[in-house]
């Protein structure tokens, strides 16, 4: 039995990706991750509905390093590690895969703390579902996706096993209207995957995210759809023909103007859901002139 969420009649599905609360990379909190107030206080206790889940406390340098180590070298080995550390934001480990960088954007919360939720009493970041924390839901046999659409966010949970990643059944966890985000923010230190969601309310969360760039694409304030009909003929005869070579139940055609000054057309269909990823998105690029481009620049299509 699949139950795959579905949109309103006439709302447009844009995107659906894997989401969860993001984990620390640097030595002193990696693994760990904390709720917080304005203040910097611990509010996990405060948050409504929520299960008790692990208690982290920040690695001393020593504590990091094991406390194994005579003392005299682990005194030589903390002074390099120290220069290490300032030079690559607290992490020693090796590459940063999904195009992270080693250098912190803000120390304070990126090496020494580690929030995902920035929240004061009463914010919407404090309404968010326990289920996107990896310490109390496990990613082995349980997966949240956030859905965007013209008109909402919406996060869902659903069973997962790795072999049958195209068995769905959605349960609707939360939802908010598309204009409480205020902004999103790409964080890239070492993984490149994290994103920082900016309520209104003054409040955030930090996720970690699939195919980011997809997701601040759609998440974008500053880029609104383009209507098809809004474009010239040659545009629309584009159009028209891409659709047709999509499956009978493809969503509307989503167009977004590109940089380049050609448009990015893509649809997503409702019911092609991968348990794992999200959802399955079919894109082309049409040039200024309105033709297909046989092989558009990578640039163009933003993955």
């Amino acid at each position: 039995m699949t139950a795959i969420w579905q949109p309103d009649e006439g709302e447009t599905l844009l995107y659906r990706t894997r989401v969860s609360f993001a984990t620390g990379e640097a030595m002193r909190v990696r693994g760990m991750r904390w709720f917080r107030d304005t203040e910097r206080r611990d509010i996990q206790g405060e948050l409504e509905g929520w299960p008790d889940g692990p208690s982290y406390e920040v690695r001393t340098l020593r504590a990091a390093l094991g406390r194994q180590a005579p003392r005299v070298a682990l005194m030589a080995l903390g002074v390099a590690v120290m220069v290490a550390l300032s030079a690559a934001g607290g992490n020693l480990s090796g590459g940063s895969g999904g195009g992270g960088k080693d250098k912190p954007d803000d120390r304070a919360d990126e090496v020494d703390d580690y929030p995902v939720m920035w929240a004061a009493p009463g914010t919407i970041a404090r309404t968010l579902p326990w289920q996107l924390d990896p310490g109390r839901s496990s990613l082995k046999h349980y997966r949240a996706h956030l859905i965007v659409t013209d008109r909402r966010l919406v996060l869902v949970g659903l069973p997962y096993n790795e072999k049958r990643t195209d068995s769905v059944q959605d349960e609707v966890l939360w939802e908010a209207p598309r204009d409480v985000v205020d902004r999103v923010e790409p964080k890239d230190f070492k993984t490149g995957w994290d994103v920082k969601i900016h309520f209104r309310d003054g409040s955030w969360v930090r996720w970690t995210v699939d195919r980011r760039r997809r997701l601040l694409r759609y998440l974008s304030t500053s880029r609104t759809l383009v209507a098809p009909e809004s474009l010239p003929l040659q545009h629309q005869s584009t159009i028209k023909e891409f659709m047709a070579r999509q499956p009978a139940d493809a969503g509307p055609p989503i167009i977004m103007r590109n940089t380049c000054g050609c448009y990015l057309l893509s649809v997503c269909s409702p019911t092609e859901i991968d348990a794992f990823f999200g959802s399955r998105i079919r894109r082309t690029v049409i040039s200024a002139e309105g033709h297909e481009h046989d092989s558009p620049h990578p640039e163009d299509l933003e993955d």
